[in-house]
């Protein structure tokens, strides 16, 4: 668990970085907030100063790794140690997928990572609504979800996702433990789908936004985004969420919403090697 001067000084570096550079560094805030063990993040202190910072974030057997060092304190090997202490973590915990996350305009990331040689896997857009009017629908049923809707999510993740069923197991099990922002999808009293919502210092953030195969194409998905997005709009949320730039059908959907792109991410692929 980190204690509460670690987020601090995590969230301090985070702003100084972003400003300096003009992006924005996608920390999984929601995870390090509710970190449960120990050997995930790792800091370099100067003179009582958080001055680098790197974060494993294990989704299944997959890890994200990020992290940020301090403009004045670059080009001194700091992130490159904790790099290796973080991948030295990675091979203990035996994940199977190393991607290595730096926003797109940041060319300092992008030389690091080519030195490295880890290969470019794909992007991500951060998208924003932007208001505009939504129609209503009462055809669909968005409820809190239950703990009988877990194989149920656990399907959801494999058949929307393509997820493994080990990585969809280990992943719900984890939102399950505080699933106070989960919600399921249901059409004609069937579950069809879901998303998670999760609400931290005015912004909502959409998740694992997802309707199972056999149910696409009917506008569900388009029903069910107008709805929660109202819903925490009209709570006073700006609402936020993440979509893959390559999936086209999800982009269009969002847009057609009133979501607009404001940041990307990249994500790039690691071998770990002894």
């Amino acid at each position: 668990m980190l204690t509460t001067q670690q987020l601090k000084d995590i969230e301090r570096l985070q702003s100084e970085c972003e400003l300096h550079d003009h992006v924005q560094l996608k920390l999984n805030w929601e995870m390090l907030r509710e970190r449960k063990t120990e050997n995930l993040d790792f800091f370099h202190y100067e003179e009582n100063e958080l001055v680098a910072f790197l974060g494993l974030y294990p989704f299944g057997s997959t890890v994200e790794v990020c992290g940020m060092v301090k403009p004045a304190e670059r080009r001194k090997g700091h992130f490159r140690r904790l790099f290796q202490l973080g991948m030295e973590q990675v091979r203990l915990a035996g994940y199977k997928k190393i991607l290595l996350n730096a926003p797109a305009g940041s060319d300092a990331a992008k030389a690091f990572l080519h030195q490295l040689g880890a290969e470019h896997a794909f992007s991500e857009h951060q998208m924003k609504w932007q208001e505009m009017p939504l129609e209503d629908s009462d055809d669909i049923l968005l409820r809190q979800a239950t703990l009988e809707d877990y194989e149920t999510s656990v399907r959801l993740s494999v058949e929307a996702f393509g997820l493994d069923e080990e990585d969809a197991r280990a992943m719900e099990s984890h939102h399950f433990a505080d699933n106070t922002g989960m919600f399921m999808i249901d059409v004609n009293e069937e579950t069809v789908g879901k998303l998670r919502v999760s609400r931290k210092e005015g912004q909502a953030w959409i998740y694992g936004f997802s309707i199972l195969p056999e149910h696409q194409g009917r506008g569900i998905g388009r029903k069910a985004l107008r709805r929660i997005v109202k819903e925490q709009s009209s709570a006073g949320y700006s609402v936020h969420l993440e979509v893959e730039t390559k999936n086209d059908h999800a982009l269009r959907l969002y847009e057609s919403v009133g979501f607009q792109a404001v940041h990307a991410q990249d994500y790039y692929q690691y071998e770990c090697r002894g």
